[in-house]
């Protein structure tokens, strides 16, 4: 169950009363962590697709759990895995439109998940553990976007409560078949949006006034916090984190819903799509294809590239750099926005302290 809460101020925070500068943290583990976060070489490049990054991998008889993998760039994901020779299990709260989509994709089911409500996403983790069934890859990569404040039957903002804390569950509940596998990836799909602001420790759920850029930036910096904790805490059951920037793909049907945070005039006022309505491609830009803004979702599912290596935040099918540059309201409006890691998404102290929050939130407290 999900409300709106229009009757609740709709005033906007000013990107200057909300952004903050971007300190480099000078901590012993903060200073680990950023000595893995540098590029590998991989030889991809923002130009590549999902087929040049599985050519010559082989994914039969692994198993994928993909959440949302019925639309945008989850559904090139799951052609891409698909043709791969992976087992797909589409993760869609409407199964109707999932399996419609899906249709004869081999390899490929649709079963039921809504990551807005608890009692489904441990119906949906608990029927795949009884299954026996290994998990190899869980890609987390549904969202939520909302023009004004949504919130579930506990209170919990909606873009926050489905990329994260419903994603937090989910993987939680399949941890027995992660272990399983023995070699398991969690793929987070996070953005460079994640540069737009920190946790906001002391108002997550917007109750001071909502910003629906600022609620989707929130959801994906908590993705790669948790990408960062999940692997400190599993990679000794040998499995690993990821997080990631996919690239802005207007094809997808993220920005056609009814909930898109942009309408037609704005994306063209964007740069990205033209006067013709249809989406601009210019990877160097990152304005992408499914298949290229999708490479990076199956680089982190599949890459033998990245054996051995995780706790790490990914873009165009390698490892991104840091960026300690503060994101300034100059900056946004001069379109100078990096989507490379910010250094507070990978805070060791910030990732633990999340992690135990969201665990305190699904037992019902915020104490």
């Amino acid at each position: 169950m999900i409300k709106t809460r229009s009757e609740l101020s709709r005033r906007k925070y000013g990107l200057s009363s909300i952004l903050r500068p971007i300190e480099p943290l000078q901590t012993g583990a903060m200073t680990k962590t950023l000595e893995h976060q540098q590029p590998l070489g991989s030889g991809f490049t923002a130009f590549t697709t999902t087929d040049e990054v599985l050519a010559g991998i082989d994914l039969t008889g692994k198993n994928v759990i993909i959440t949302g993998g019925h639309s945008g760039l989850g559904l090139a994901s799951t052609e891409a895995l698909s043709k791969a020779g992976a087992s797909v299990t589409v993760a869609a709260r409407d199964t109707n439109a999932a399996a419609a989509a899906v249709a004869g994709i081999d390899g490929v089911q649709v079963e039921q998940l809504d990551l807005l409500t608890p009692q489904s996403i441990d119906a949906f983790a608990a029927a795949y553990v009884s299954s026996g069934r290994p998990l190899h890859v869980l890609i987390n990569n549904a969202t939520a976007v909302s023009r004004e404040l949504v919130v579930d039957a506990r209170g919990y903002e909606a873009t926050f409560a489905v990329a994260y804390l419903g994603h937090f569950q989910l993987t939680l509940g399949l941890l027995p078949a992660l272990r399983a596998a023995r070699g398991a990836r969690v793929v987070n799909v996070a953005s460079g949006s994640h540069r737009l602001t920190d946790i906001r420790w002391d108002d997550l759920n917007f109750t001071g006034g909502y910003d629906s850029n600022l609620a989707y930036g929130q959801s994906k910096t908590a993705l790669i916090l948790f990408a960062t904790e999940l692997d400190r805490r599993w990679a000794t059951d040998g499995i690993r984190g990821y997080s990631l920037h996919p690239g802005i793909s207007v094809a997808t049907s993220l920005h056609k819903e009814s909930g898109s945070l942009y309408d037609l005039a704005q994306l063209r006022a964007l740069g990205l799509i033209g006067g013709d309505d249809q989406p601009i491609i210019d990877p160097e830009r990152e304005k992408k294809t499914p298949r290229q803004a999708a490479a990076t979702i199956v680089f982190a599912a599949a890459s033998p590239l990245l054996d051995g290596i995780g706790g790490v935040y990914l873009k165009n099918c390698d490892i991104a750099p840091v960026d300690s540059r503060p994101l300034t309201p100059e900056m946004l409006a001069a379109g100078d926005i990096s989507t490379d890691l910010a250094p507070y998404a990978a805070d060791p102290a910030s990732a633990r302290r999340l992690w135990a929050l969201a665990e305190r939130l699904l037992a019902g407290s915020v104490q």
